[in-house]
C-alpha cells in the first residue's frame, strides 16, 4: 500500500465526509462532497453534477452504510490526489456489496472535493 500520510489525511478528509453522508441517508450533502461538474459513475449509467449524484443517492436505501479503505493513492499535482478503495456498502435487508472504487479529488480554494468517482466489482 502506498499512501503519503499529508495525502492520507486530505483523502480522510473528503471520505469521511463522504461517508458520514451517506451512512446519514443525505443524498444532498453526498453531492456536496463533490465538485459541481463532477463525473460519477455508479451500478447504474453515469451522471454530471450535484443533481444526478444526489438521486443517485437518494435511490439508496435507509440504513445504508459506507466503510472505505484506502489501498492506493497518488499526488497527480499539487491539488489533484487519485485514490483507488475498497469499499463495502452495507444494508440492513441483504447482504453486504464489495465493490472497487476509482476516485479524484481536487482542490478548489481551501477545500478539496471529489472531482470523479467509478464503481467497478471485484471479479
Amino acid at each position: 500500500m502506498s499512501v503519503a500520510p499529508e495525502t492520507d489525511s486530505i483523502l480522510r478528509t473528503v471520505l469521511d465526509e463522504w461517508k458520514a453522508a451517506v451512512d446519514n441517508h443525505d443524498p444532498d450533502r453526498v453531492a456536496a462532497t463533490f465538485t459541481e461538474d463532477a463525473i460519477f459513475q455508479g451500478l447504474h449509467p453515469y451522471t454530471v453534477g450535484h443533481a444526478g449524484i444526489a438521486a443517485y443517492y437518494e435511490s439508496q436505501p435507509e440504513g445504508m452504510k459506507a466503510d472505505y479503505r484506502v489501498l492506493e493513492s497518488r499526488r497527480q499535482a499539487g491539488n489533484v490526489i487519485y485514490a483507488y478503495l475498497a469499499v463495502v456498502f452495507a444494508f440492513t435487508d441483504r447482504p453486504a456489496l464489495e465493490v472497487n472504487l476509482g476516485v479524484t479529488v481536487g482542490q478548489i480554494a481551501s477545500r478539496w472535493y471529489i472531482t470523479t468517482y467509478q464503481v467497478s466489482q471485484p471479479n
